[in-house]
């Protein structure tokens, strides 16, 4: 192969890596639904619902989507309760890698494309799932299945997200798996109750606590506009 032939050679690679770069960095640009790739680390205290907002869009930033406004998929309680529905737009959303999950807020509460090969992180990265070590697959949301928020009473939000010891919250399974084949367990967003470790009667809402259910403090993140 002569000099010329191999200087084309290299231009044609050099523009094929461009040209796929481009695309993946266009891809990212148009992300409007990601999994947190961490939490904020204490726990299910978010700092509340603008503190958790605050965590989707540093992460969003941090991957090249942040020109977009990005809302935390959590419910609250008590007076001026919030739906978690309500806070995320109208859709459709699409992973880093550009896959649907859902085209509005019919199909995301009714069939969405949310499994652990379609829910990623900010990053285009699967969460660790059912099976994986450690399981991650508990994501926060406080919400009931349809994504309203449950009426005020036994505490399904951490305290509207400022507790990281006792309390609860509800969380759903992103990879829809879990003990058994019922619909909790398949939910993506509202599937048990987070719980303090196995014979404690205290606890329920600190990073621990949800590691010890196979959660991280995880996230849903979706672009509202």
């Amino acid at each position: 192969m002569n000099v010329k032939m191999t200087t084309m050679l290299f231009a044609a690679v050099a523009a094929l890596a461009l040209g796929l770069s481009g695309a993946a960095q266009t891809q990212v640009a148009n992300m409007s639904f990601f999994i947190t790739s961490a939490g904020p680390g204490k726990g299910a205290d978010l700092g509340g619902l603008a503190g958790a907002d605050r965590h989707c869009q540093t992460l969003a930033q941090s991957a090249g989507a942040g020109a977009k406004t990005w809302r935390a998929y959590l419910s609250t309680q008590g007076d001026g309760a919030v739906n978690a529905r309500d806070r995320i737009g109208k859709g459709p959303w699409q992973n880093a890698k550009g896959e649907v999950i859902a085209k509005d807020i019919a199909e995301l509460h009714g069939d969405p494309k949310i499994n652990k090969q379609t829910a990623l992180s900010e990053k285009g990265e699967p969460i660790n799932g059912r099976g994986d070590t450690p399981n991650r697959h508990d994501i926060l949301t406080g919400s009931q299945p349809d994504g309203t928020a449950f009426p005020a009473g036994k505490d399904m939000t951490c305290g509207n997200w400022s507790k990281s010891g006792d309390g609860s919250a509800i969380v759903g399974h992103h990879d829809r798996m879990g003990l058994r084949d019922d619909a909790p367990s398949k939910s993506w967003n509202s599937s048990h109750s987070s719980r303090g470790p196995v014979g404690a009667t205290t606890g329920g809402c600190g990073q621990t606590d949800l590691r010890g259910t196979g959660g991280d403090g995880l996230l849903y993140c979706f672009a509202a506009n």
